[in-house]
């Protein structure tokens, strides 16, 4: 039995040692292009599926963010630093290796870096992936308002207008304030008024509320019920984040719009217009239901892009490691060479996506 495996070993050597190398480089090459078609594939469905579900229901648009950009030089910088390395190799260059090598591995790491810092910036806009496109719960003037100095605080937008302007940094601090003390609400455990300010009145169904004892009347016998009690802790939830009419932050039309099968949409008087028209009342109830389905396809295939690079990049680490150890050199650089056309195809796909969003989100 030992004699079999022997000679099995054996066989596979000699065929091992009868292929040429310009064989073993093709089958290698074979095998990327199978993955970078494979991945090809995975991104041509989602593309796909988000440009069907555009095309009937409510899409929110907006600009990328910043960082997305700044990721593109990064990873455009690493493919850059990945030619030279492989330039170097050729001509035995074992410093100028090691030097692109780091290079390559310092700006596909700022890539990932820059790509987490948009997430953030998506977040810090109002841009979530869990979020519907128009507040539903704790809107201003369903049930509640408020009353500031004996004028109505109204709504445009994201905006909290008082006496015909939105309200001022410093006012709307007092109305966060006032309304904070509201945020909470527990189910054995009556809301109540915590810290009164005499420069705000609570309304409820266009009737101010009565205070005795800090308690929450909605009239002289009725205390408030718990179901209200969370309606205005969201409320208050929406007036901490700044938020009016829109999760998205920002000026409709400037920072975001929202488009219907591909079509425009107008805000105003705190409803969705098309071509001077207020859309029909079902299709305002559609527009306070739809989720954000942009952003949730924005962070998938950002996010399973990301993932790729990401392991991309600890290969690239073990490729820059044998750098450092002095593997490569003019008769050897093909793992390099392999390896770039992965990372540059990771590049090519990135600015494939990027103009894909620019052009269609």
């Amino acid at each position: 039995m030992s004699n079999e495996n022997e000679e099995k070993m054996t066989t596979k050597r000699n065929f091992s040692n009868e292929i040429s190398p310009e064989v073993k480089e093709k089958m290698k090459k074979n095998l990327v292009y199978v993955g970078i078609f494979s991945v090809i594939m995975l991104f041509a469905g989602f593309t796909s599926g988000y440009y069907v579900s555009m095309g009937d229901s409510f899409w929110l648009k907006y600009p990328m963010p910043t960082f997305f950009w700044l990721s593109t030089a990064s990873i455009a910088l690493s493919s850059l630093a990945f030619v030279l390395a492989i330039r170097s190799a050729k001509k035995n260059q074992q410093g100028q290796i090691k030097m692109w090598m780091a290079a390559t591995l310092i700006f596909g790491a700022g890539f990932i870096y820059c790509q987490f810092k948009g997430y953030g910036e998506l977040v810090r806009n109002g841009f979530h992936a869990v979020n519907n496109l128009v507040v539903t719960d704790g809107r201003y003037g369903d049930y509640f308002e408020v009353k500031y100095n004996d004028k109505f605080i109204d709504v445009d937008g994201n905006k909290f207008v008082y006496e015909g302007k939105e309200m001022g940094a410093k006012d709307f601090k007092s109305f966060q304030a006032f309304m904070a003390q509201f945020k909470t609400v527990k189910q054995n455990k009556a809301l109540r008024l915590t810290k009164p300010d005499g420069r705000f009145e609570l309304y409820f169904n266009q009737q101010p509320l009565i205070i005795k004892k800090g308690l929450l009347f909605a009239n002289d016998s009725t205390q408030l019920q718990f179901t209200d009690e969370i309606r205005l802790s969201q409320l208050a939830v929406n007036i901490l984040d700044g938020r009016g009419d829109f999760f998205a932050r920002g000026e409709y039309g400037k920072d975001f719009t929202i488009y219907y099968k591909k079509q425009l949409l107008d805000y105003k008087d705190r409803k969705l217009w098309y071509k001077g028209k207020s859309i029909k009342p079902h299709l305002q109830v559609k527009a306070m239901e739809s989720a954000d389905s942009a952003s949730q396809y924005l962070y998938l295939i950002t996010f399973i892009h990301l993932l790729h690079v990401l392991v991309a990049l600890i290969y690239l680490l073990k490729v820059s490691t044998a750098s450092f150890r002095g593997d490569f050199n003019s008769e050897n650089h093909l793992s390099l060479r392999l390896s770039a056309l992965f990372w540059h195809f990771l590049g090519v796909l990135w600015c494939a996506l990027l103009l894909f969003f620019i052009f269609i989100h």
